[in-house]
């Protein structure tokens, strides 16, 4: 029976694109109004039309999400989130799963894809890596973002973590941030992205569960930029510890 599994997981990665485009095209007009209405109002519009497309798109391809509080979570207070990062499918991990008005830290690269990067740029706080003024500037919105009363989501890996360790090493970016602001930090885990889709490959994906964990918020208060290296080592403690205890299956 082996020989049946190659052409129906192809059929699979198939149908699971094309009702990924049709949801987003679907969506397209809405954005495109939204996009009329400014940075704030606008922006915590269409990521609620992201919300609605995540879930759609998880209910129609067989993934079932689920979000699991270990600690009640307020989702009317502003946080600064992290979160590990080993998957493409990431990226509607975070849209069914963070339900309050958020700006995610992503790739410009990622905008200049068509439909998906329009609805990208009016949701995503960009960043150009290989600039140091590209990095500076993110800060800067990601800073603004945060005046305004919205929550901002980053990945303090910076990029997939293939070395089959829970995390690898973080960037100081999120909790610099976190301390400039005083805005406490919300680590959550995404405990079957790579399940789900391999990082190695966007033909990897396949159906089944989700699960993303809300840890304990990490105060800041007081915190000041001589902090920073044991507020990072904390928070990866933290996920490295609780990666492990809840078995993410990546980890050797």
């Amino acid at each position: 029976m082996k020989w049946l599994k190659t052409p129906l997981k192809w059929l699979y990665c198939v149908y699971a694109y094309v009702i990924f485009v049709s949801l987003m095209i679907s969506v397209l007009p809405a954005v495109i109004a939204g996009s009329f209405f400014g940075k704030v109002a606008g922006g915590n519009f269409i990521y609620g039309l992201c919300n609605l497309w995540g879930e759609l798109w998880f209910f129609f391809i067989g993934i079932r999400h689920k979000n699991i509080y270990e600690a009640p979570h307020n989702k009317k207070e502003q946080y600064i989130f992290v979160a590990n990062h080993i998957s493409y499918l990431d990226a509607p991990i975070i849209v069914t799963t963070i339900k309050q008005p958020v700006r995610v830290l992503g790739k410009v690269e990622m905008s200049k894809m068509p439909v998906f990067g329009y609805i990208y740029r009016n949701t995503v706080v960009t960043v150009d890596r290989s600039s140091a003024e590209g990095r500076a500037r993110s800060v800067r919105t990601l800073k603004a973002v945060i005046k305004k009363g919205i929550s901002i989501f980053i990945f303090p890996e910076g990029t997939f973590n293939e070395t089959h360790q829970p995390v690898k090493d973080f960037y100081d970016g999120a909790f610099r941030i976190a301390i400039e602001t005083q805005t406490p930090i919300k680590p959550v885990l995404f405990l079957d992205s790579y399940a789900r889709m391999h990082y190695k490959s966007v033909f990897s994906i396949n159906p089944g569960r989700s699960r993303s964990v809300f840890l304990a918020p990490i105060p800041v208060e007081g915190l000041t930029n001589k902090d920073l290296p044991a507020l990072k080592q904390k928070v990866f403690d933290i996920m490295e510890q609780k990666l492990r205890e809840y078995k993410a299956d990546w980890i050797e």
